[in-house]
């Protein structure tokens, strides 16, 4: 990183995009998740134009090596380039990919970085272009996005507590079934409770990440997708709508 004038300049970071649109007729405002300087937001100059370098690179799901320059909220995009040329995603695959960048755009903040949490996304964008996972759509797709999801909590500082009783602090027991407090834990239900439940297994699969059994698999992306909604405050994950007739993921 070098100062020049009142131009601010960073070099060569790690870099995927997460989302674009347009800006004037030749330029784009581009959403990068960078591994040093965390979610940033950045002009694409002329990037439309038929002859732009950048035209054609700025790819989402595709690893960039990156610069930039400027202090406002908004800096310039000065150079971009592929790290990497992965075959591009299709289908399921594509989808997952999708939900996971809205993720990141509605839940971190600008400019915190948090490098492992790029390095875990760089890996399962890379996981999520392999087939070399048998069964079901839910078994092969479902538990990188619950991985993800946890992993993205943790590192925004709601890790989620899956080992213990939050109101007696006990061992969960796997035979026990448990209701789900977000702001707390996990806490033994009542017989007749009418609240989402769920096994004390599935509590201590998600924490040794064990995802073989199909009822942990159910029973996570219902818990996840309560605690997603949780700390998303309001705010709709428009990927879901894509991925509706997909209901086992």
């Amino acid at each position: 990183m070098a100062a020049s004038g009142a131009r601010l300049r960073h070099e060569e970071d790690s870099a995927f995009v997460l989302h674009s649109y347009p800006y004037s007729e030749t330029s784009l405002i581009v959403e990068m998740l960078t591994r040093n300087h965390g979610r940033i937001g950045l002009v694409a100059k002329g990037a439309k134009r038929p002859r732009s370098a950048l035209r054609g690179v700025l790819l989402a799901f595709q690893p960039l090596m990156i610069s930039w320059f400027g202090k406002s909220e908004l800096r310039t995009l000065g150079r971009a380039e592929w790290h990497k040329a992965l075959p591009q995603l299709a289908g399921t695959g594509l989808m997952c990919a999708f939900y996971m960048n809205e993720l990141l755009l509605k839940l971190t903040r600008r400019d915190d970085a948090h490098e492992n949490l790029f390095d875990f996304y760089a890996e399962t964008m890379a996981l999520l272009r392999t087939d070399k996972n048998a069964g079901s759509e839910a078994s092969r797709y479902g538990p990188l996005l619950r991985r993800f999801e946890l992993r993205l909590l943790k590192e925004l500082g709601y890790a989620v507590s899956l080992d213990h009783d939050a109101q007696t602090g006990e061992p969960i027991v796997s035979s026990q079934r448990y209701e789900y407090l977000v702001e707390r834990g996990p806490v033994r239900a009542m017989p007749d409770a009418d609240r989402f439940q769920l096994r004390g297994q599935t509590l201590l699969d998600l924490a040794g990440e064990d995802y073989t059994d199909p009822i942990t698999l159910q029973e996570a992306k219902q818990l996840m997708r309560q605690l997603i909604n949780y700390h998303l405050g309001g705010q709709t994950l428009h990927t879901r709508q894509l991925i509706r007739d997909l209901r086992e993921i």
